[in-house]
């Protein structure tokens, strides 16, 4: 081997030394970042003695997509959650002391102090307090139910926007991803911004990838709508300035294609648009029903009755009275409308003695004609309370009951299925942490072993160079030897 050749050997592996060296400091700095993927420098052989130094990314595929799924289950199983939580301290207080079930058990006791002493008309004075109770449960209830699907569609809002702006970025990565896969230069930096911008994408909608020539990547979400195809598709949405009951919102559209809600507590859609999709129209619009048919069950029970007159509304009463809402039959908004009849409430001039005697709606309702000792029509109201009565299934509650086990049991469905979705989204947040634990394994930075990588690199770096002075030293002799 000549001496120009031994050389040429020793620069091109000491250049090989010094880029290798380089990638393995950029995987020592970006070992803390989540969305770098670590770099491999490999070395070939381009001709006799001399190298190259080509820079591979460690990317897996699969792990990724799997993360990416995991990701999107767990963003719409956590938006439901934690929307549940806020929805039930709205409407039922700390510990349900605010609830309708907790403010009609205190107007049952209340009906039966004054059925024990019907001529205490203070007692009577207190029932009708303790009906307000109720009323302003329900009331409230209404209004926080309707400002909270406010709230949601001011969130999904939001969210429609964001992901619009993600899917702008992910254009620009993707344009530098082509480009310079074209041009053969390094594209790992741009490959991981285009990750790191799909993975915030998949938050808000499930997506499934493929790649096309020069790096060209395709964007569907899982029900097979375009995301993106060389230009971002549109997501759109139409907000709502507020709610009422019964009201239905508005879709969100992926290239013209709604999202679906998902069903159940373990929603069948992934992603935070889904999730809150779901809290607005689902959740939150199944708990309103269970208040109206509330509100319902209590003009019904507490209706006063004639034998010669059709039932009339009495201590509680609506928009429709003096008649009786139909059996059985939701009447949307119902909560947010009932009160307590004037002409029971002593301020608003009138007579809480009227629970006791009838009479409401005119002589023909008069039932007590034997004295202030007479209880039976405040018995008979207390009964009415735990008597079963019809209730619209759509409301989520099938079981059979009267109003007060009603208003417990929508209290127990909506802690079954807020317990059930706090499950699920433990279990779907434990499945992202793994599958990003197993994706960085693969993909991500070892220091340990990259600082290894290093020592061995250095050792090369002084092996060439103590070569390049061997050679040096030699040429010197030669040259000295000739003159």
């Amino acid at each position: 081997m000549s001496l120009s050749s031994a050389l040429s050997i020793a620069q091109s592996a000491l250049l090989a030394t010094s880029k290798q060296t380089s990638v393995v400091s950029r995987n020592v700095a970006d070992a803390s970042n989540p969305d770098y993927t670590r770099r491999i420098a490999v070395v070939t052989s381009t001709a006799p003695g001399a190298r190259a130094v080509e820079i591979q990314r460690a990317a897996n595929d699969l792990l990724f997509r799997q993360n990416l799924s995991a990701l999107s289950a767990w963003s719409g199983q956590s938006a439901l959650y934690n929307g549940m939580d806020q929805l039930d301290l709205s409407v039922n207080g700390v510990d349900n002391a605010s609830s309708p079930s907790t403010a009609i058990a205190n107007l049952q006791q209340s009906l039966q102090l004054y059925a024990t002493t019907p001529s205490n008309q203070n007692l009577g004075t207190s029932v009708v307090d303790a009906a307000k109770q109720v009323v302003n449960s329900l009331n409230s209830g209404t209004k926080a139910i309707q400002d909270f699907r406010t709230q949601a569609d001011s969130q999904i809002a939001t969210a429609v926007d964001d992901l619009n702006s993600l899917l702008s970025q992910f254009q620009d990565a993707n344009k530098a991803v082509i480009s310079g896969t074209r041009s053969g230069t390094d594209v790992s930096d741009a490959l991981d911004q285009r990750d790191a911008i799909l993975k915030k994408i998949s938050e808000y909608v499930p997506v499934s990838t493929f790649t096309r020539g020069d790096n060209d990547m395709v964007i569907t979400t899982k029900d097979g709508a375009t995301l993106f195809e060389t230009v971002p598709r549109s997501v759109t949405f139409a907000p709502s300035s507020g709610y009422s009951a019964g009201t239905p919102g508005n879709a969100v559209y992926i290239d013209n294609v709604p999202i679906s809600a998902g069903t159940g507590d373990n929603t069948t859609a992934d992603g935070k648009l889904a999730g809150l999709l779901k809290l607005r129209d689902g959740v939150a619009s199944t708990m309103q029903s269970q208040l109206d048919e509330i509100a319902r069950g209590l003009v019904t029970a507490f209706a006063e009755t004639s034998s010669s007159q059709p039932n009339a509304a009495g201590l509680f009463t609506w928009s429709g009275a003096p008649a009786i809402p139909a059996a059985g039959t939701l009447v949307d908004g119902l909560a947010g409308t009932i009160s307590v009849n004037a002409a029971f409430d002593p301020s608003a001039g009138g007579n809480p003695a009227l629970l006791r005697d009838g009479g409401a709606n005119g002589a023909a309702y008069v039932v007590n004609t034997g004295g202030a000792s007479y209880s039976d029509l405040l018995i008979g109201y207390g009964n009415k309370l735990d008597q079963p009565m019809a209730f619209d299934s759509s409301a989520g509650i099938t079981v059979s009951s009267g109003v007060s086990d009603y208003a417990a049991n929508a209290i127990g469905w909506f802690e079954g299925v807020r317990q059930q979705a706090s499950t699920n989204a433990d279990s779907k947040q434990a499945l992202a942490a793994r599958t990003a634990e197993a994706l960085s394994n693969d993909t991500g930075v070892n220091v340990d072993q990259e600082m290894s990588l290093l020592l061995d690199l250095e050792h090369t770096y002084q092996a060439s160079a103590h070569m390049m002075k061997t050679v040096s030293d030699m040429l010197d002799s030669l040259m000295a030897a000739v003159g």
